[in-house]
């Protein structure tokens, strides 16, 4: 019996991914880091700042994604998220340079404990890229 199922990751340009042939995935939900193997029960969730693992049989694959909602559904994985880059793409300077953007955000007065947790997820995941 097949331990594959599908993944689609979408965001607001194109398709980014589709795959089906799929072991596991681990995404990033706002419960904790999530691993999502054939025959997970059905579940909906929000992602944080973080890197999602897509392993097949031959290679696995790293993308970090800022946001999200993940669905799971009959072997059927559905990643929709405003912003996607896969990792081994990302350039160091790239990845300096979103540092000082999420750095930024982090640092403004008045901001919510919510968007203070974010920003600080985005530089905790960005360092550990870079």
């Amino acid at each position: 019996m097949s331990e594959e199922f599908k993944i689609d990751i979408v965001n607001p340009e194109k398709y980014f991914l589709t795959k089906d042939d799929v072991i596991e995935v681990i995404v990033p939900a706002f419960e904790g880091e999530m691993g999502i193997l054939k025959d997970h029960i059905s579940i909906i969730s929000f992602l944080k700042p973080g890197v999602i693992t897509v392993r097949t049989k031959s290679n696995d694959e790293k993308f970090y994604v800022e946001d999200g909602i993940v669905e799971f559904k009959n072997n059927n994985l559905s990643v929709l998220t405003s912003n996607i880059i896969n990792i081994k793409d990302l350039e160091k300077s790239k990845v300096q340079d979103l540092i000082k953007i999420a750095e930024a955000e982090a640092n403004k007065s008045g901001m919510n404990d919510q968007v203070k947790f974010l920003a600080d997820q985005k530089i905790d995941t960005l360092r550990s890229i870079n």
